[in-house]
């Protein structure tokens, strides 16, 4: 059975980058929303077991997002990764480091290692 991925990222290009990507494993099935203010109403239909979440969006920040998946009944086990252009690969911080206990990915972020943190989130 696929795992459900949902991207929620402001950029409609690298939503649809990462969509086509993770799909063409045939391990996927992805679900992208642009608009962070979304993004809970559409993980409650969608019911994924993974969010990529982008840090900052003009809407709704990926923190506040990720606050509200965990007080969600509904969503608090569903896992997520942060992905932001806050920081560089090797600027700050390496590509899978840390933002409150949750993995983040630097962008841009390669595939490989995009699915290498998702099967590792996932326990697959």
């Amino acid at each position: 059975m696929k795992k459900k991925i949902l991207v929620v990222d402001d950029e409609a290009s690298l939503t649809r980058l990462i969509k086509t990507n993770l799909e063409r494993t045939g391990k996927y099935e992805v679900m992208t929303e642009n608009r962070g203010s979304n993004a809970i109403e559409v993980a409650k239909e969608f019911k994924p077991d993974l969010i990529l979440l982008d840090v900052m969006m003009p809407d709704m920040d990926g923190d506040e997002i990720a606050a509200l998946i965990e007080e969600d009944p509904l969503l608090s086990g569903t896992k997520y990764i942060f992905i932001t252009a806050i920081v560089r690969r090797g600027e700050t911080a390496p590509t899978g480091s840390m933002i409150g206990g949750h993995l983040f990915l630097a962008k841009p972020v390669k595939t490989e290692e995009l699915i290498a943190a998702i099967e590792n989130a996932l326990g697959s």
